[in-house]
């Protein structure tokens, strides 16, 4: 098809969108067809805020309510999870017979939309509860402390989804990643099974997606992004251009030999096992704190910024205001039997993966 035609006078515009570029057939992008490309990400703190702005208009809320802030709490949301967001916490509001919404209606909207509605109805033993609490406390404590580490936002020890609890961090909109921070990110999920080994004794399933991530998070930096020691200023393994099924690809070419392979190996279980180490020695110098967070979370199930700060200082925190999150709508799960494999740690976007840039 030649979308211009023979007169390029003509006032018809063709626009087409996809979420997967790498799968078009490049004839598409032949000038006369689709030859203006547009890039769209995300929307940045100032689109989020605009956006929250429009879907709030009409509803009434709270006179302290401030959707800057409930901007600042989700990067990675697009337009339909901002609208979601809203109608969310617009339904909690009505639930609970409230006159307006209010920004604790807001934050919990912002854990539905992120990680699925609290299963309240999941049958959650003492014990199990104890070692979750301890769990997200070594995250949050590891990801404070660490240089590069990220300002927690909000920790949670309700089920929601297959997690068991949650750490949401406060992350500023940015485009690039320093080694610190990487590195901070590795100690940060690693400390979740340290504190289970400090404070209970024993070993749980509760940190495989924690594995996962920062095993991820190692292989991108030694791998991908030139921050191995002795591998630095290079990159391995050529993703193959070839694509099948919906574009994925299958194969990956290996442009190294036996040798750098069991370096790039070494380095990378170097990386989580540094990782593992500083977050062992945070916990066993933070102790008191750990165990005044892992307390505080099974008397109030959450712990907001605000309440982490003043636990860290050794003030007394101030209990949130309580709220009924039970969905009288949504269908209860059932109890399990399995230890939930990993908690979503919410860096504002769904994904649970890192994303490495």
């Amino acid at each position: 098809v030649e979308m211009d035609g023979f007169d390029s006078a003509t006032n018809v515009i063709v626009i087409a969108a996809t979420n997967r570029p790498d799968i078009l057939d490049p004839a598409l992008l032949r000038p006369g067809r689709f030859d203006r490309r547009v890039i769209l990400d995300n929307p940045d703190i100032r689109g989020r805020t605009a956006i929250l702005d429009v879907h709030a208009k009409g509803k009434p809320f709270d006179k302290h309510v401030e959707l800057g802030e409930i901007a600042r709490q989700t990067p990675g949301f697009t337009g339909a999870d901002l609208a979601n967001l809203i109608n969310e916490a617009a339904l909690l509001a009505a639930r609970n017979n409230q006159k307006t919404i209010s920004f604790a209606n807001l934050t919990e909207s912002i854990d539905r939309v992120s990680m699925g509605p609290a299963r309240k109805s999941k049958v959650i033993s003492e014990k199990d509860r104890r070692i979750t609490a301890y769990h997200e406390a070594g995250h949050a404590l590891v990801a404070h402390y660490m240089p590069g580490g990220s300002p927690i936002g909000k920790i949670s020890i309700i089920a929601r989804g297959q997690a068991g609890g949650f750490t949401r961090w406060q992350q500023e909109d940015k485009t690039y990643a320093s080694k610190e921070q990487l590195e901070a990110q590795i100690a940060s999920a690693m400390g979740g099974r340290a504190a289970e080994v400090l404070k209970v004794g024993d070993v749980t399933t509760g940190a495989s997606n924690d594995f996962e991530q920062a095993t991820t998070i190692a292989r991108e930096m030694v791998m991908r992004l030139g921050m191995s020691d002795k591998l630095s200023h290079r990159s391995f393994g050529k993703r193959q251009g070839g694509v099948v099924f919906l574009g994925r690809e299958m194969s990956e070419e290996r442009d190294y030999s036996l040798k750098t392979e069991v370096i790039i190996d070494d380095e990378i279980n170097r990386l989580l096992r540094e990782g593992d180490e500083m977050a062992n020695s945070l916990l066993v110098e933070h102790h008191k704190e750990l165990e005044g967070i892992a307390q505080f979370l099974l008397e109030h199930e959450t712990i907001d910024a605000d309440q982490f700060v003043a636990i860290i200082e050794g003030k007394e925190p101030l209990a949130a205001s309580p709220m009924t999150t039970d969905d009288p709508i949504a269908s209860p799960d059932g109890p399990t039997d399995e230890m939930p494999e990993g908690e979503g740690h919410v860096d504002g976007a769904a994904d649970p993966e890192p994303q490495v840039t």
